[in-house]
């Protein structure tokens, strides 16, 4: 009888087909015993369907959509996966800082109107040399320490604030550390997130939060958009040079609901073009990491059918 049922988004299920065989289930009926979740949420009433789970598998690395409690009190093991794009997310990050840094959207926008005899004398007179900036990344786990180490290569300073990694953790990246947040937002002139959604980071980017930021720094979201507690709470540091560019490949609400950041945006107003850049949650893709995502899922399902401890346990 098959046993893993996959719950929404994969329509042609040929990788895991090939890793799972006959043990994939094509639909749902009571006797899955693992589910491969995308985006389903998974909940109390979702979970009573199948009275024989033992475990869920997310395919990605967030789990906002999963109530671990339930899994808990069900001991029902939950494992996510988290190493697939580890790359594609630090490269998306580091292209994002290196676009606003060097100008190079707000440059596109803004030579389109250019003279002739003014070309190259428009210069965006804040720009600075990477070597006399610092990156402050919040986070620095697989994806914000992967930033940290590319952005060293690169010539920038770099430093992290994460209460949860080891003491000595700091030598093998080979990076500043401070103990506060409020000390990195105070050093930083360009601020990665790069940490999970929980209680303590949702909304975790306010307006004290930007407040706290050194005058004309960057801000870069490519971990979970609810992080930020409201966009609009952007507008008028991003008008004044506060801050002086914003990137985001993740929103709290998405696809984004109407704020007057994102209808600014859209209707490319003059102050906000070139200043804000947002990607459509898209950062973990490249046709490599969406393969591997697939089979180091599926493969984490059959180690927990054949009774092998499982990879990357959240709970159970």
């Amino acid at each position: 009888m098959s046993k893993v049922y996959i719950t929404d988004y994969i329509k042609d299920p040929y990788i895991e087909k090939e890793i799972l065989g006959s043990n994939l289930s094509t639909s749902s009926n009571k006797d899955i015993e693992v589910l491969l979740v995308w985006h389903e949420r998974i909940d109390s009433d979702y979970i009573d369907q199948f009275p024989n789970l033992k475990a869920v598998v997310r395919y990605g690395v967030g789990y906002d959509v999963i109530d671990l409690r339930v899994l808990r009190e069900k001991k029902i093991v939950f494992c996510n996966t988290p190493d697939y794009g580890t790359d594609e997310v630090s490269d998306t990050a580091v292209g994002m800082i290196l676009n606003v840094t060097r100008g190079i959207s707000r440059y596109d926008v803004n030579c389109r109107n250019y003279e002739n005899n003014l070309w190259q004398e428009n210069t965006i007179i804040p720009l600075k040399r990477s070597s006399q900036m610092t990156v402050g990344v919040v986070g620095a786990g697989r994806i914000g320490g992967s930033i940290l180490r590319k952005l060293k290569a690169i010539g920038f300073k770099i430093l992290f604030f994460d209460p949860y990694k080891e003491r000595g953790y700091e030598k093998m990246l080979d990076s500043g550390r401070v103990e506060s947040l409020d000390e990195l937002l105070s050093v930083s002139d360009i601020v990665s997130i790069n940490t999970p959604l929980t209680k303590e980071t949702k909304g975790m980017v306010d307006i004290n939060f930007i407040n706290k930021m050194k005058d004309g720094a960057i801000f870069v979201n490519t971990a979970r958009g609810e992080i930020v507690d409201n966009l609009d709470d952007f507008i008028q540091p991003l008008k004044t040079g506060k801050i002086f560019g914003l990137a985001f490949d993740v929103l709290p609400h998405e696809p984004p609901n109407d704020c007057n950041l994102i209808n600014e945006w859209r209707e490319r107003k003059d102050w906000i073009d070139g200043k804000l850049i947002i990607n459509p949650h898209v950062s973990y893709y490249s046709k490599n990491a969406y393969k591997e995502m697939r089979e180091k899922a599926a493969k984490n399902a059959k180690r927990i059918l054949d009774g092998k401890k499982p990879f990357n346990i959240i709970t159970g």
